[in-house]
């Protein structure tokens, strides 16, 4: 039984150091600041893209 609640304790105790790791984590990606896309960007269009599709006729 006390092999049990000691495994226990110690994956809980790993659970909580990844777990405040993560949050920690998370809180840093959350205040950087987010890039815009400028407005002035193309878009790609391959070739395929802008013909349309022809399919054929299933038998």
């Amino acid at each position: 039984m006390t092999v049990f609640f000691s495994i226990l304790f110690v994956l809980l105790a790993i659970n909580a150091i990844l777990l405040i790791f993560s949050v920690n984590g998370a809180k840093e990606r959350f205040l950087k600041p987010i890039q815009r896309i400028p407005e002035t960007s193309t878009t790609k269009i391959f070739p395929r893209e802008t013909v349309e599709a022809e399919y054929k006729e299933a038998v």
